[in-house]
């Protein structure tokens, strides 16, 4: 279905992690600037554009099941194109035409600024362009955006990965790591501000290894500091960082920017000892809890999340009770639990005594249970206090049955609250008092206590009224040169869960 004036319309799937859901942002807004317009949500989109992610199996399976799906599609569609890009395509390359030869295009994670020409020469061409680069180009942040948020933006500190875990690929993919320049990141969030955002989330797959690429081991508590001094931004976070280089001046950095929220996302991946070494991640459980010890000392109110592999090679019994003796010690308000999946080219898939399918499952239910139950608690504790709510698009799903709003605490939690009679708009603040706790959500069932109007509920409700915008004209109905739900709503942790 082509849009209006018989523009291209366009669709971008995203699978993954934050860092995905960012590229895609970068994809909407270069094929925007291409001649291309948003697909409606009837009709068949004239691109569609898969931006993969290779940490778990699934993600292949979506990706071929959903490419099985468009082939009918693209039969009975004219001029239809496939792309695919992302870590996957970075991976299997060749094997994706292989499997889906009606795929148009396959890109990876160092060339997304190339795909509106690759389009175009698969038009011409009549055949799948494959184009893969094995180092960065173009930083994406230098590259157009369309964001999904009008309150809320992802800001890429870093790119790549210096860490060798034997479960993951992605730094095979994406390269060692590379680090923005401060004052870029800095200017780029102050033009952020000036249209309107208040939020933003500082993104890498190691977060706060930020520096070593620049020589400055200190780098990202001082780039912490130095966005907290912008005036108009209201909340920063950051994901992931990686126990090894979680130090104090971080932890102090947060404690002492009063724009710096008290929400840590921090990966675990294993309890065991035994099981870290296996997977080289560079750090005990005792480092772990210890760090843990040290944000709450300085931030009683911080919530922790964090990610937890079930069923590596040769985990025991034992080395999950670890897992759950350190879950416990914890008390994480979320944790983002997986069962170990092989994937090839990492040295974990080589290894020796790989967990049966059976005991992954007990063991990853057990501790499901556990976790829920912690969730719970802690959440309880959040009831009777009063809370400045970020109000939210999109996350609610049950606000119109249930006449309420939705958005975020400044720990991140999710609030549903009653809809007050003065009309808020996504990116305006509410005061509320949480009356009922759930495992994943808190309720505010009284009247709103207070509400306050934004720049960013501004800027929302101006990009609600703004007329589409009407493109440059497309050259055979193609680019002529060369992502996120908002972000709270994205999965947490990095892309290999870092």
């Amino acid at each position: 279905m082509s849009g209006e004036s018989g523009l291209k319309s366009y669709k971008v799937v995203t699978y993954g992690c934050q860092m995905n859901v960012h590229d895609s942002e970068r994809l909407s807004g270069l094929l925007e600037d291409a001649g291309y317009v948003k697909a409606g949500q009837d009709g068949d989109p004239d691109l569609v554009v898969f931006n993969t992610c290779a940490v778990r199996e699934n993600a292949d399976n979506k990706l071929y099941g959903n490419l099985g799906q468009l082939a009918p599609v693209k039969s009975r569609h004219k001029g239809m194109q496939i792309a695919v890009g992302g870590c996957l395509a970075q991976k299997d390359r060749d094997t994706i035409v292989r499997k889906a030869p009606w795929v148009d295009v396959v890109f990876g994670t160092h060339n997304i600024g190339h795909l509106p020409a690759l389009l175009e020469r698969a038009a011409i061409e009549r055949k799948a362009q494959v184009e893969i680069l094995e180092s960065l180009e173009t930083f994406p942040s230098t590259l157009p955006t369309r964001r999904e948020s009008a309150y809320a933006a992802w800001v890429a500190i870093s790119v790549g990965c210096n860490n060798t875990c034997t479960f993951c690929i992605v730094p095979a993919l994406r390269g060692k790591e590379e680090d923005r320049r401060p004052g870029d990141v800095l200017a780029e969030i102050e033009a952020l501000v000036g249209e309107g955002v208040i939020e933003v989330t500082l993104l890498g797959q190691n977060v706060n290894a930020y520096g070593s690429d620049l020589g400055d081991r200190e780098a990202f508590s001082k780039l912490l500091r130095a966005a907290g001094q912008i005036e108009g931004l209201e909340r920063i976070r950051f994901t992931s960082p990686h126990p090894r280089d979680f130090t104090d001046d971080v932890i102090a950095a947060m404690a002492e920017t009063p724009n710096v929220m008290h929400q840590l996302h921090m990966p675990l991946q294993s309890g065991s000892d035994t099981v870290l070494k296996a997977m080289r991640r560079s750090y005990r459980q005792e480092r772990f809890l210890g760090i843990i010890r040290k944000v709450r000392e300085a931030m009683p109110d911080a919530a922790i999340s964090t990610d937890i592999i079930v069923g590596f090679p040769g985990e025991t019994e034992e080395d999950f009770e670890q897992t759950l003796h350190t879950v416990r010690e914890a008390r994480f308000t979320n944790a983002f639990t997986f069962q170990y999946s092989k994937r090839p080219g990492t040295p974990a898939a080589e290894m020796a005594d790989q967990v049966p399918k059976a005991v992954v499952q007990a063991r990853y239910d057990r501790l499901i249970a556990l976790q829920e139950e912690i969730s719970w608690e802690e959440n309880k504790k959040q009831v009777g206090r009063t809370l400045e709510i970020l109000v939210a698009e999109g996350e609610g799903k049950k606000d119109d049955r249930t006449d309420r709003l939705s958005g975020r605490a400044p720990d991140n939690r999710l609030v549903h609250f009653t809809r007050p009679a003065e009309l808020v708009r996504p990116g305006d603040m509410v005061t509320v008092e949480i009356t009922y706790a759930a495992p994943h959500h808190l309720l505010a069932e009284g009247p709103t206590l207070a509400v306050r109007r934004t720049r960013a509920g501004d800027a929302w409700e101006k990009r609600q009224a703004a007329p589409a915008a009407k493109p440059a004209g497309v050259m055979l109905g193609l680019p002529t040169i060369g992502a996120p739900a908002a972000p709270a709503a994205a999965p947490a942790g990095g892309c290999c869960g870092d």
